[in-house]
């Protein structure tokens, strides 16, 4: 599928499929491909047979060192997601070949037992959707996420999770055991309180208020919940900090972050045809702005910049936020993740592993 021109697609964040970086050949469909429903593409999802789950990384902008994904792609189409250029890898485009066609990892829960059973497995926090979110529509029929949370209740491992899926309050009986021994933290996503803003970013996500109803949910079980404003876009949402801040406190949220938007790679392509056909007037100023803050370019890919940026408007973005953050009380700190309780079944003592992060 080609680049040209499309009209915008209902329920999609995109229409188009940037060409893949690694690939030297382009599919373009046929206007008569039967294959295709132009217009209108539907999810197919793929079995994804990797032998392992849990991946690492070094960066020192992500709390968890280890995450697992059990899907990878993503149908809540957000059109600025970072994660889109993993897709390549797999030889597919950042674009619609993201949203409509799901890696599945149907081992998943197999596989974390496997690896958390090993002696080399250091207890940890595991960073539950630290790509694509492991509460995405497909995940209310297969289960995966929660299999994989009740294998870390098993073993006593602590969890971190951000979903911007009100799904999560599903598996409240699994969280709220983690968390009843400091095993467990919830952020949840929210980019706009425009419900027809919301649905143009991120159009099979949940409602900005369903979101508010997902802290209200996990805060009341006692599940230490906070709100992620991710990410800003400057000049289109940046304006709402305050007003999302305010609202998320006042449904229980105990603390909150934000990060910047960036545009790596073809991401960059798909968001500024998103701006022509939502917002072309806005286009120029939100670039601009967006550029402001990663030094002239749409991406900073540098560790310490890539989430907030620098320069004067990140830091206007970042004054804005922490005024608000304090007007709200959402200063508190969660606890540290507690791997006090992690044990092997089987073995006859709770190993000593304490905040091992």
């Amino acid at each position: 599928m080609s680049s040209a021109h499309r009209e915008p697609v209902p329920g999609r964040g995109t229409s188009i499929n940037p060409p893949n970086r690694f690939e030297r050949l382009v599919y373009e469909a046929d206007i008569d491909d039967e294959e295709e429903e132009p217009g209108r593409p539907k999810t197919v999802f793929y079995r994804d047979d990797s032998r392992s789950l849990i991946a690492f990384n070094d960066s020192p902008d992500i709390h968890f060192r280890a995450h697992i994904n059990p899907y990878r792609g993503c149908e809540h189409g957000c059109v600025y997601c970072y994660a889109r250029p993993n897709h390549e890898y797999l030889g597919f485009s950042s674009g619609i070949d993201f949203e409509t066609k799901i890696m599945v990892k149907v081992d998943a829960s197999t596989l974390l037992r496997h690896e958390l059973s090993s002696p080399r497995w250091l207890p940890q926090g595991l960073g539950v959707c630290g790509v694509t979110d492991a509460y995405q529509p497909i995940e209310r029929r297969l289960e995966l996420t929660r299999r994989c949370l009740q294998v870390c209740l098993e073993f006593g491992n602590p969890v971190g999770i951000v979903t911007k899926n009100h799904l999560v309050v599903r598996d409240i009986d699994v969280l709220a055991e983690l968390a009843s021994f400091g095993a467990a933290a919830v952020y949840v996503s929210v980019t706009s309180l425009d419900a027809s803003m919301a649905r143009k970013l991120e159009p099979r996500a949940t409602q900005p208020e369903g979101r508010l109803e997902t802290l209200r949910q996990l805060s009341a079980a006692g599940i230490p919940a906070g709100v992620m404003v991710a990410p800003v876009i400057p000049g289109l949402t940046d304006h709402e900090i305050p007003a999302i801040l305010e609202a998320a406190a006042a449904a229980g949220a105990r603390n909150a972050s934000y990060t910047i938007l960036r545009l790596p790679y073809a991401v960059k392509e798909l968001f500024e045809r998103w701006l022509d056909d939502h917002f072309p007037d806005k286009k120029e100023r939100v670039l601009g702005r967006v550029r402001e803050t990663r030094g002239g370019k749409l991406n900073d890919p540098r560790f310490g910049n890539r989430m907030r940026g620098e320069g004067a408007m990140a830091e206007a973005i970042r004054n804005i936020f922490q005024l608000a953050r304090k007007r709200a009380g959402l200063e508190r700190p969660f606890p540290e993740l507690s791997t006090a309780r992690f044990r092997r079944p089987g073995s006859q003592l709770m190993l000593p592993f304490d905040n091992a992060e």
